[in-house]
């Protein structure tokens, strides 16, 4: 409950999203139109992706009809050292290759040891966690700080020839709260591309963000090859425990219709701006910034469109640690 809280699952989140997922293994079906105000207008905390909009194709770039045109689609990605994208040479064969950007927390934490010696080793796969958690008490100094060390340990981590980047908020308590993982995420992939090594790293996103389709649209749209969206996993789970979902319905099938639900979704997003294959969408950026300041954009979700200014990275901080504090509220004495 504080996990979910912390990340601003909603009932209507367990209800009318997740559930369907899980149990039809595709989106539930709703009205055309979205009444919904905007982020930037709201009185409550929002999640950092609901101030980008999603793009579609326009004049010269058709959208694509991915039920009847299939066979030009792909959901595979690959994560890894990429190298030189001139030169082709047999090093640049050496990189996991993943049916769906949605993983399983199985499949996070079989990548996460990659290079440990816990498992089989595959020359040129070695990965790193790093941490997105900042201490809660010191706000948005906090998560300034938890950036600019973020970035620096992923130069430092790719110097040192590793060849995956997890970002992970695992372990968020009542002292630590979690960098939004849109905004670590983006802040890494652009920092490296600066560098001039994005290539040389794949990016993992665990997060207990995630959970709908837009979630995986943005994180995969700024960098990520992969999400794990293990609170949406617990939470499958609990509403299974609960008797709000069927418990004739087995927990994998449970899982895996929620990977492929938000598999489909993903493909449904990148069709309506023609792109046929998740390794083009990923990193394409192709949003539209609603409510956040100039400066913040150019220095985390750099070339972003943004017509309206707004907030910065001291309201998103609020906003966090405003979930934060609802999930751990202060002891009354």
């Amino acid at each position: 409950l504080e996990l979910q809280r912390t990340f601003g699952y909603t009932l209507e989140d367990l209800r009318v999203l997740i559930a369907p997922m899980a149990t039809g293994g595709a989106e539930a079906i709703g009205s055309m139109g979205n009444d919904t105000p905007l982020a930037v207008l709201s009185d409550r905390p929002q999640m950092l992706a609901n101030y980008f909009k999603q793009l579609f194709a326009q004049v010269t770039n058709p959208p694509l009809d991915a039920i009847r045109e299939e066979i030009i689609t792909s959901m595979i990605t690959t994560i890894g050292c990429e190298g030189n994208l001139l030169a082709a040479t047999p090093e640049q064969a050496r990189l996991l290759r993943l049916e769906s950007p949605v993983i399983t927390n199985a499949e996070c934490a079989r990548i996460k040891a990659l290079g440990s010696g816990t498992v089989a080793d595959h020359p040129g796969l070695v990965a790193r966690t790093l941490s997105m958690l900042f201490p809660a008490a010191d706000g948005a100094d906090g998560m300034r700080k938890r950036l600019d060390d973020l970035r620096a340990e992923a130069s430092k981590a790719v110097a040192s020839g590793v060849s995956i980047i997890v970002l992970s908020d695992r372990g968020v308590s009542a002292d630590m709260s979690a960098v939004p993982s849109l905004l670590a995420t983006a802040a890494v992939h652009h920092h490296l591309v600066r560098e001039g090594t994005r290539t040389r790293c794949g990016l993992v996103v665990e997060t207990g963000e995630a959970r709908e389709v837009h979630h995986f649209a943005t994180l995969t749209g700024y960098g990520a090859g992969a999400v794990n969206p293990y609170v949406a996993f617990a939470t499958i789970d609990q509403m299974q425990a609960e008797r709000m979902i069927d418990a004739e319905y087995p927990r994998e099938k449970l899982h895996a219709n929620f990977v492929k639900a938000a598999t489909k979704g993903l493909l449904k997003v990148m069709s309506k701006m023609g792109i046929s294959t998740q390794q083009s969408y990923r990193g394409a950026q192709i949003f539209e910034a609603v409510g956040l300041e100039r400066p913040f954009i150019d220095e985390f979700f750099t070339r972003t469109a943004s017509r309206i200014g707004g907030i910065g990275l001291a309201e998103v901080a609020a906003e966090t640690l405003r979930r934060h504090e609802h999930a751990w509220p202060a002891t009354q004495v």
